[in-house]
């Protein structure tokens, strides 16, 4: 019977045909039987079979548990005709249910075939099994198989790409996620260059990536004039045979693309090559450059796009943010450059003390954020020593007590001068200049704080001030060698200042006597 189905069959039998290319993998089907000459049968029938111009590939098995181990490794098979009775009577009917529940495969279309009808009773076997479609052996013809065949590959082919399209909306809805928290974290960046290397590593993150990169930086004046010259086109961070790349030339190549960028002000994709075009409001535009982003999709480049959106916006706020942060910066250097001429204090004593201030706060463990603060507001310490006479700022000798009194009133001055600001600098700078006298044993002034009910910055500062005091010459006194300055502050630690924060000084006093060098009056 199945032989005869087999040479009836007009695929098997009929004319003969030019083969049409294929336009996609073969469909696979898996044989689940304990008959070697159903098998054979089986492919004879559909040997010249296609849909979609896709042939069929063949995957036979010879009991229950042996088709399970192919299933279980292949997650591909369109279909499988299953045999009901084969090691067992039912042995069929557990591979289903195995199937379906244990492997959890809902796609692969299953037709239940047997030669023992009244073993498996189709209507019980319909009603309790999820397979596709029931055949009885001695019923099923070539057509019947033939049509058995396109209908169960079709409803796989339409399972898959509602499958597919699923699977990309997920994929869409993911990268989006990836896209929002991406540059989310951008918002938080306080610095260009924090911003530049935060940028590189999302936009890795964001299409999962190891590329070759490069942040670069042109004003938009510039970018509009018709010979755009490289030296206007500004590296601000690299990676791979990038990295470090801001006092070298940007290769011809490169160059090419990033003023085609420009110049057409979008985005450029080229081969396995991107640039990335993202403008601000102020003016400034960003390029971003990868290579080897060939596995690229278009998925990727929608999320590029959002991408480059989101990077604008937050460039645009980091640039105002610096903008202002750089203005009060400089105003607060240029009234500590007063103080400082004023009171012939040694020469680049604030710029020295907004260093110190900054190293050790990141020694200490302080965060990015702060440290930062601290040295923009560290300058300003000693403001109320303006409204100090000359004649007590500047006498030689040992000061009167009345003297002293006056002299002590330079906090308070400092606090009110700075007092009553919401901007985070001017804040910190009026802490700073009311605290800074303060010591750790209560025995400074003005207000006899003691231990940690002194503010961080100000214990800082008092050390990063005395360090600088001691290291360099002043009106009243020369310079100490730095081996006594160490030894002082050993003695104060405790007493002066905070042991804690004194010992981190200490403990890396090479990168303070390096800084103390470097922004020395002979520099």
């Amino acid at each position: 019977m199945l032989i005869d189905m087999a040479k009836k069959s007009p695929l098997f039998a009929g004319r003969k045909k030019a083969p049409e290319e294929c336009t996609g993998p073969a469909w696979r089907i898996l044989i689940v039987d304990d008959e070697r000459d159903v098998h054979t049968v089986t492919k004879l029938a559909l040997s010249r079979f296609r849909l979609d111009n896709r042939p069929i590939e063949f995957i036979n098995a010879y009991s229950g548990e042996e088709a399970k181990s192919i299933l279980a490794s292949h997650n591909d098979v369109a279909m499988a005709f299953v045999d009901v009775v084969m090691e067992s009577d039912h042995a069929g009917l557990e591979l289903v249910r195995w199937i379906r529940e244990e492997n959890k495969n809902k796609s692969i279309r299953l037709i239940l075939r047997t030669g023992q009808p009244g073993q498996a009773p189709e209507e019980d076997v319909i009603v309790n099994y999820d397979i596709n479609d029931y055949k009885a052996k001695a019923e099923l013809d070539s057509r019947k198989l033939i049509t058995s065949v396109y209908s169960a590959l079709r409803s796989y082919r339409d399972i898959m790409e509602i499958e597919q399209a699923r699977l990309a909306q997920l994929q869409y809805r993911v990268g989006l996620e990836r896209v929002v928290e991406a540059t989310s974290g951008l918002f938080e960046l306080r610095t260009l260059h924090h911003f530049a290397d935060g940028l590189l590593t999302q936009v890795a993150n964001l299409l999962n990536l190891n590329s070759e990169t490069m942040l670069i930086s042109c004003n938009g004046i510039d970018a509009m004039s018709e010979v755009l010259n490289t030296d206007k086109l500004h590296i601000l961070a690299g990676t791979g045979q990038f990295a470090s790349h801001q006092d070298k030339a940007i290769p011809e190549p490169i160059e090419q693309l990033l003023k085609r960028a420009l110049k057409e002000r979008q985005c450029l994709y080229e081969d396995d090559l991107f640039v990335g075009y993202f403008p601000a409001k102020s003016g400034w535009i960003n390029l971003l450059y990868m290579d080897n982003i060939h596995t690229i999709s278009e998925l990727d480049k929608r999320l590029i796009d959002i991408f480059a959106v989101n990077v604008g916006v937050a460039f645009e706020n980091l640039l105002l943010n610096k903008e202002l942060e750089d203005t009060q910066s400089e105003l607060i250097f240029r009234l500590g450059d007063v103080v400082e001429s004023r009171s012939k204090e040694a020469a680049n004593h604030v710029k020295r003390m907004a260093e110190y201030c900054y190293r050790l706060a990141l020694l200490a463990g302080l965060d990015e954020q702060q440290a930062v603060l601290i040295k923009h507001a560290s300058p300003m310490h000693d403001i109320g020593k303006i409204a100090t006479p000359d004649a007590i700022l500047l006498k030689p000798g040992k000061l009167t007590d009345d003297e002293w009194a006056i002299m002590r009133q330079h906090p308070a001055v400092g606090h009110q001068i700075l007092g009553n600001s919401e901007r985070p600098i001017l804040n910190a700078a009026a802490i700073i200049a009311l605290q800074h006298h303060e010591k750790y044993d209560g025995s400074g002034y003005p207000s006899g704080l003691k231990g940690k009910d002194i503010h961080i910055f100000a214990r800082i500062v008092a050390i990063a001030d005395v360090f600088d005091a001691l290291s360099h010459a002043r009106c009243y006194k020369p310079a100490w060698p730095i081996e006594d300055v160490i030894d002082e502050m050993k003695r104060e630690a405790g007493h002066h200042f905070d042991p804690e924060l004194a010992q981190v000084f200490i403990d890396n006093i090479e990168i303070f006597n390096k800084v103390r060098i470097e922004l020395s009056d002979e520099n």
